[in-house]
């Protein structure tokens, strides 16, 4: 099956499988296919496969017939996790120099957050890493401005309101202690936007530097930032262990 650079969105989900074209058109009206994160509901939506990514009930929606491929990528800051950006800003795939197929970040890293961004065309595997019901570790390096009372870091390690959503509980270890800062690693399973940024925010200690430095147990390792490698089938069982 070849699908046009350019193609009507319901056309797109039927072409993958996903449904009927008649039912694509009821999925796209009740709210539950977007495309680069944004919800569609109207009909007659055109996307380019190539440069955009499309997700029916929070799925990744891709050809049936494609090769499954996986990247580990180091990001560096100022990379958006999108596949085009309106403004202009660099975006993470333009680093996977040689890679032909279309892939896609899995989750979000902030324009100013580094570390490990895992890229794939498949969908199950996206589906699995970010839903919470499957509680996938996401492990990252949180320098923070000050030195936080250890109550306060309880209270995050608890779970805090944030955007008017309680967080799940969160394992975060301290690391070291700066003149003006604090280094910890945190533990969560959420993927909510900037959640970790918030968190600390939220008890007065603004984040300095974010960096990801791992999904489960697959490890960013000696990867450089900028720099990015494949992985092999038996390195995915690590993300969920």
């Amino acid at each position: 099956m070849v699908i046009k650079p350019t193609v009507r969105l319901q056309k797109y989900l039927a072409e993958c499988g996903i449904s009927s074209r008649r039912r694509a058109e009821e999925l796209i009206k009740t709210g539950r296919v977007s495309v680069d994160g944004t919800v569609i509901t109207e009909m007659g939506v055109k996307i380019d496969p190539d440069t955009q990514s499309v997700h029916c009930d929070g799925r990744l929606v891709t050809p049936p017939e494609s090769k499954k491929r996986y990247y580990l990528l180091n990001k560096p800051s100022g990379f958006v996790t999108t596949l085009s950006d309106p403004q202009g800003r660099p975006i993470v795939t333009s680093l996977l120099k040689g890679v032909k197929d279309r892939v896609y970040p899995v989750g979000r890293l902030d324009l100013d957050t580094e570390g490990a961004l895992i890229l794939t065309n498949d969908g199950e595997l996206t589906n699995r890493i970010l839903h919470p019901r499957f509680e996938t570790n996401k492990t990252y390096e949180a320098t923070v401005k000050g030195q936080p009372a250890r109550k306060k870091i309880h209270q995050l390690e608890q779970g805090i309101i944030i955007d008017g959503q309680k967080t799940w509980p969160a394992k975060i270890r301290f690391i070291k202690k700066k003149e003006q800062s604090t280094l910890y690693r945190v533990v969560i399973h959420e993927g909510r936007k900037r959640q970790i940024r918030k968190m600390f925010q939220a008890i007065g200690h603004p984040v300095i530097h974010l960096k990801r430095i791992a999904y489960g147990k697959l490890t960013l390792g000696s990867l450089k930032t900028g720099d990015f490698r494949p992985l092999e089938p038996a390195e995915l069982k690590k993300i969920f262990l």
